[in-house]
Parts: structure tokens; C-alpha cells; sequence
């Protein structure tokens, strides 16, 4: 639902800002572990061969990842901060979980990063040639390092496992690190996100390179980099593509309603369609105004079911289904909405109850709302919700940001595929719309990449933590003025730091590659 700043509530800007700082952070994150990768790789290749353009390759692409590191760091810092000041209420209920990925990859990933990219940058002239491509190779490491310990603190959002509700405190306490470090869903966050940021940075050194081959500029170059960036593209879509089947299969086990939203499903079933494209639209016959109808609809029959169980016959839920309750795949009995907030709320009550019985020492008391609270514990977060159209997120945007994703995806191959073809048969004089082609993919991967966390994050609402903690009850208790005043101050900052890099970055494209001999970049033969 849109913003109405008439009446928002200090729920709706604490959200709308965690977003906006969120969406200008992404901005800057993929770009920072892909490049780096191809930085390295070409760094790696002029140490092995000695050729000198590919050493000009490589500190012309890593200015760029400089600016682009460095405006990351900036919004990430603020990113972080906000746990404390907007959502305090999840810092203190989950804290001990969620903060320990997130101080692993401060100590380890952030130090190990910032202090090989100094080397990396100021090193040329002061360090050996092998050991200033180990401090490259160390950021590329350092990055993603950074990346996997944010993804595993993310991926505990969307299925928390591993840990233990201590009722003395009304904390969740880690019990399995390796359970939340190595959870299926950990896993698949971290490889889809990182190889589809491979992608996306793909398409940026292409889209950079083919400017210059518009221009008629560093053609060797160019070359080159979409070489290196159309076989990187090739492997990281292909890796993105697998990574996401598995990670649709997680979300339909751990986030049924995500599922059916990215559908625009209202009634399950078996055999279910998938939706190549339609229309969604409100309908008087549905039970909810936040259900949608499809229409205008191409359709693939049973190919729903295939991507979330891998089999044409399996059963998946509407939302109606999860409303209603219904049983899942697996066997396992979901209970209707209704049913599960008011065993949230027995959870609630029963929690109260048992730290007041602590505090007279009542033993008796204390043992039975104990059993109570740990009886309806895995439904605590609905007794939080005050309707079953709040477990429904918006369905909307979850859908189509889904479709965009996927159809630029599809895209980027045939990028990929053509554009190294290009680059190998030096077809510079012809075929003169793909350099076009190529740039128009930079704006459409970061697109791509946007309504990816979109579909991740907007799919799981009411959630900060599924299940468990809805955003009403995760929001730190303050005036709603401040945190407006703050969004408003934020995304001016930020637009005006993204103006910056973008002004800055396309200041040293212009500026070409050092020492490139272009006159002879030139004559290159077009066979």
C-alpha cells in the first residue's frame, strides 16, 4: 500500500526508511563483488603474461570499484545503524542471533576488506607484483566474505532456526551456530545473491566497454573486458538460474505465503500453473482487497508445482489455503490464521504471566503458563496481528517485480552469449545495434537486482522475523516526526551521493584507460 503522509505511523516511515537506505546500499554492493572478481582475474592474467593492457585494464576498473566502494561503505554504516535506532524492539528480541553474523563480518570480513584494498590501490610502486595481486585477490575475498555473513543474519530472518526463547529475558538465544550458518536457507541466500550480483557486474564492464566501441575509442580494450565479462556473465547466470530453483524450493517449504504472493495465487492445488505474464486486478468476489485476480494470463501448466517441489503433481497453497489452513506437501498440518493468532496471543498472555509468577515466586503458576507459552511459542508472532489480511503481503508488487526479474534474466544470456561472439570475432563494423543492446542492459541489471530483494523482502511482510515477530512489534517507540524528519534527511543525502558517483564514474569513463595506445586500438582488424 502507498504511503499516505497524512497519517502514517511510526511503523510505516521506519519501514519506508529502512527501505530507502536499503535500495541506495544495493545500489553500490553488487557491482563491488563482481568487479572485483574481474579485477583480480585480470591482474592475475598481467602478472602470468606480462602484457601491459591488461595491467591498464585493471586499474581502470578498479578506480571504478574504488568510487563505488566507498559510497557502499557510507550507506552500509547507516544500513546498520538503524537496527538500533528504528527497530530496537527486534535488536533486543533477536540480538543475540542476528548481531553475531553481523559482528563476525565487522571484525573479519570489513578489517581483512579495508585493509587489502589500501594495498591494493597505493601498493603498485611499494609492494611486489605477487603479493600486491594477493592483497587484490584478498579484497575480491574480503567482500564476499562480508557479503555471506549479512546474507546468513538475512536468511535467519526469513527461516529461524538454531536458537532458543529464554523466557526470563523474552530473548531469542542462539543454540546451533552451525544450524544457522549452514541452513539450507542460508545457503541459497548467499549463493543466488552473490552469483546474480557476478551478473550484474557483467553486464556493467560490457555496457562500459561497448561505450567505447560506440565511440570508436580503446577498441583492444574493450575487447578484452567484454571477453573476460561475457564468460564471467555466462557462468554467474547460469549459477543464478540454479541457485534461484533452489531457493524457490526453500521459500515454498519456510515461506509458503512469499510463494503464493510471487503467483498471485489465491486457490492451490495440485498440478498448479505458473504465470509467464498476466494482469493482476481487484475482484468483488475475492475475501480480501489485498487478494488479486489474474487476468489476460499466459500460463505454463503444472510448472508452479515443478519449481517448488521439482514435481508437476505436487500440492502448493493459495492464500486462501494458508488462511484457511491446509496441508502441506510434506505431511505437515498448517492451522488456519485464525487459529494461529490466538495461540499467539495465549503465547503473549502466557509470557506475561509466567515473569510475574517469577517475580512472586510462584512455582506452580510460573510451570504452567511456561507450558503454555512453549505450546503455542511457534505461533507467537501472529498474536501480534489484528487481522488475517495483515499476514498478506503486497501481492502487486511481489508479482511483478518476480516476472521482471526472471525476463531480464533471460535477457542476459542472450547478452552474454552474443557479446562474446562479438568480442572474439571482432565484428566491430557490424552488428552496430549490440554495443546499444549492451548498454541498455546496465540500467535493466540493476533493475533485476532491485526487484530481486523487492520479491525477498517485501514477500515475507508482516515479518521481521517470519513467524515470530511482525514489524509492529519490532519498531523502536518513537515520535513518528523524527523518523520522517530522518527519511526525508536520507534520501536527499543519498540521492546526492548517488549523483555524485554517478557524475564521477562516467567523469573517468570518458577519461579512458591510462596508456592505452588507442591510435592502434583503432586499426584493429574487423574480420
Amino acid at each position: 500500500m502507498l504511503l499516505d503522509l497524512t497519517t502514517a505511523s511510526v511503523v510505516e516511515w521506519s519501514r519506508w526508511q529502512f527501505a530507502l537506505t536499503a535500495i541506495y546500499h544495493y545500489m553500490f554492493v553488487p557491482l563491488t563483488l563482481g568487479l572485483a572478481l574481474m579485477i583480480a582475474i585480470m591482474e592475475s592474467v598481467w602478472v602470468k603474461t606480462r602484457d601491459k593492457s591488461w595491467l591498464n585494464a585493471t586499474k581502470f576498473w578498479m578506480k571504478l570499484f574504488g568510487i563505488n566502494f566507498a559510497i557502499g561503505v557510507a550507506t552500509g554504516l547507516i544500513l546498520e545503524f538503524q537496527f538500533g535506532t528504528n527497530w530496537s524492539n527486534y535488536s533486543w528480541f533477536v540480538g543475540d542471533i542476528f548481531g553475531a553474523p553481523l559482528a563476525i563480518e565487522g571484525i573479519l570480513a570489513f578489517f581483512l576488506e579495508s585493509t587489502f584494498v589500501a594495498v591494493m590501490f597505493f601498493g603498485w610502486e611499494k609492494v611486489s607484483k605477487r603479493f600486491h595481486l594477493i592483497s587484490t585477490w584478498m579484497v575480491y575475498v574480503g567482500a564476499n566474505i562480508s557479503a555471506l555473513w549479512i546474507l546468513v543474519a538475512n536468511a535467519w530472518m526469513q527461516n529461524p532456526v538454531g536458537m532458543e526463547f529464554n523466557p526470563m529475558t523474552a530473548r531469542n538465544e542462539m543454540e546451533n551456530f552451525w544450524a544457522v550458518f549452514l541452513s539450507p536457507t542460508a545457503i541459497s541466500k548467499f549463493t543466488h545473491t552473490v552469483t546474480s550480483a557476478y551478473t550484474l557486474s557483467a553486464c556493467f564492464v560490457i555496457g562500459v566497454s561497448s561505450w567505447f566501441i560506440i565511440k570508436k575509442r580503446h577498441f583492444e580494450f574493450s575487447r578484452k573486458s567484454i571477453m573476460l565479462a561475457s564468460v564471467v556473465g555466462i557462468v554467474s547466470i547460469m549459477l543464478t538460474m540454479y541457485t534461484g530453483d533452489q531457493s524457490a524450493q526453500e521459500v515454498t517449504k519456510t515461506q509458503p505465503m512469499k510463494f503464493a504472493a510471487m503467483e498471485g495465487l489465491n486457490k492451490g492445488g495440485r498440478g498448479a500453473e505458473f504465470t509467464l505474464i498476466g494482469i493482476l486486478h481487484e475482484s468483488p468476489d475475492l475475501p480480501s482487497e489485498r487478494m488479486k485476480e489474474t487476468s489476460c494470463a499466459i500460463r505454463i501448466p503444472k510448472m508452479l508445482s515443478i519449481l517448488g517441489y521439482h514435481d508437476a503433481n505436487a500440492y502448493i497453497p493459495g492464500i486462501q489455503d494458508i488462511i484457511d489452513g491446509y496441508t502441506s506437501e510434506e505431511g505437515k498440518v498448517v492451522l488456519p490464521m485464525a487459529q494461529r493468532m490466538e495461540n499467539g496471543r495465549k503465547a503473549i498472555e502466557a509470557l506475561k504471566t509466567y515473569k510475574q509468577a517469577i517475580k512472586d515466586d510462584n512455582k506452580s503458576v510460573a510451570d504452567s503458563s511456561l507450558h503454555v507459552f512453549n505450546m503455542n511459542y511457534a505461533d507467537f508472532g501472529y498474536g501480534h496481528l489484528s487481522s488475517t489480511d495483515e499476514a498478506i503481503p503486497h501481492v502487486p508488487l511481489v508479482f511483478y517485480s518476480f516476472r521482471i526479474m526472471v525476463g531480464l534474466g533471460m535477457l542476459f544470456v542472450l547478452l552474454f552469449v552474443l557479446s562474446l561472439w562479438y568480442a572474439r570475432k571482432r565484428k566491430f563494423d557490424k552488428f552496430k545495434w549490440l554495443p546499444y543492446l549492451a548498454l541498455f542492459c546496465v540500467p535493466c541489471a540493476y533493475i533485476a537486482s532491485q526487484c530481486g530483494w523487492i520479491v525477498a523482502e517485501l514477500g515475507r511482510q508482516p515479518w521481521t522475523v517470519q513467524d515470530l515477530l511482525p514489524v509492529n512489534a519490532a519498531v523502536t517507540d518513537i515520535n513518528a516526526t523524527w523518523v520522517m524528519t530522518t527519511f526525508w534527511l536520507f534520501a536527499v543525502l543519498f540521492t546526492i551521493l548517488l549523483i555524485a558517483e554517478i557524475r564521477i564514474m562516467c567523469h573517468q569513463i570518458k577519461k579512458g584507460p591510462a596508456n592505452s595506445q588507442n591510435g592502434n586500438d583503432n586499426n584493429i582488424s574487423n574480420n
